[in-house]
């Protein structure tokens, strides 16, 4: 198994971030598979922006898709800190994204390996290779500093 993550390693410089922020500490980093560059980053900003919908991801998305100049982000890969939402796990299917890295799981609101599992419902018509845990104790830790400082 691959233990040397750089790009899983720039998602949680991007977690901090937010965390500093004082964004849900999340980030993510989209890789083209093919030659190993990032093409796309962010952090959460939803508190930032404005904007419930701004997760990391969906930015992530987004600026990929502009840097590639394509709906469709198939031979890219996606690492994010935390086990993608119901609503980031639609839009990774639906941009076709090959392999989901992430880090923490998310038992509560996570939409991939908990809670609705986006990637296993007939009505999903990609299915990406997910790998979890990568990273894991680095990301929860971020998580649950940003989360005891609201209680």
């Amino acid at each position: 198994m691959i233990t040397d993550f750089p790009a899983m390693k720039r998602a949680l410089i991007l977690a901090q971030e937010a965390l500093e922020a004082d964004e849900v500490p999340v980030g993510a980093v989209i890789v083209d598979s093919q030659t190993g560059t990032i093409i796309a980053e962010a952090r959460n900003s939803m508190q930032q922006a404005g904007d419930a919908t701004a997760h990391a991801e969906l930015t992530a998305l987004k600026a990929a898709m502009v840097a590639k100049g394509d709906a469709r982000l198939a031979e890219c890969d996606l690492y994010v800190t935390l086990e993608p939402c119901p609503m980031c796990a639609a839009a990774i299917a639906l941009v076709r994204i090959r392999r989901v890295y992430y880090g923490a799981e998310d038992p509560k609101s996570g939409g991939v390996d908990h809670g609705p599992r986006i990637f296993q419902s007939s009505s999903c018509h990609h299915q990406p290779e997910v790998v979890s845990g990568i990273m894991e104790k680095e990301s929860a830790k971020l998580l649950r500093i940003f989360f005891q400082s609201k209680r």
